[in-house]
This record gives C-alpha cells, structure tokens and sequence, in this order.
C-alpha cells in the first residue's frame, strides 16, 4: 500500500485518456463526459487544450446558444500537465496554485488525467 505522502498522479490518475477534437459540437462532448462520467476532455490541439464540464457550464450561464457551439469556442489553450511520477501533494498545491481542476498527465505522451476529486477521493 502506497502511504498518502508517497502517492503519485500514477496511483490515481483516470485511463485511458478521453480525447476531443476542437470541431466537434459542445454538446457531443458533453455527452461524452456525461457517458464516460468524467470531466475534463484533452482536446487534440497544438499546443494540448482542454474542455470541461465547467467550460460547459460557463457557456450557459452565458446564455449561450450551445447547440451552436463547437470545443474549440470554449476550450481553455495550453493547458499546464504533470508527469505521472509527481506527487499528490505536490499536484494538489499546483492544482490550488493555478486554480484548476483536471490536469492532463504526460510522460513521452499524454496518457492520463487527473482530477481534484480523484485526489480528494484518494486521501480521504
């Protein structure tokens, strides 16, 4: 058993990792999310972006017309990652520090994400 102060973004990150690509319509990615029960989807950009159920939630409160929008009009751009050997505490501050939820997890590639509620989960 891995003790909370030696636990990596390895021991609790969600795989396979959950891609979108920029043109396809906010609402299927929402689907995704809801179906896959996640999130946050990695969006295939360059630099990586991302999406979240909190991009989705921002466009309507906007009063935004959502079947109308596609990822790339609401996805955050170069997003910040960790690699999978960090620790929990130390993606915890990081989290805290940029004020983010869901960090994509990269080694030679992305191959992960990790959350505030998988971390929350884990040491609780």
């Amino acid at each position: 058993m891995v003790t909370n102060e030696r636990a990596v973004v390895a021991d609790i990150m969600t795989t396979p990792l959950e891609t979108v690509s920029p043109d396809v319509p906010l609402v299927d990615a929402a689907g995704t999310m809801r179906e896959k029960e996640i999130g946050a989807l990695l969006v295939t950009t360059a630099p990586p972006s991302i999406v979240t159920s909190t991009d989705v939630l921002d466009a309507v409160a906007q009063e935004k017309d959502t079947a109308e929008l596609d990822v790339a009009d609401v996805m955050t751009e170069s997003v910040e990652t960790v690699p999978p050997e960090l620790s929990l505490n130390e993606t915890a501050a990081m989290m805290e520090n940029f004020r983010i939820d869901h960090l994509p997890v990269v080694e030679d590639d992305y191959i992960g994400m990790v959350s505030s509620s998988d971390i929350t989960a884990y040491l609780s």
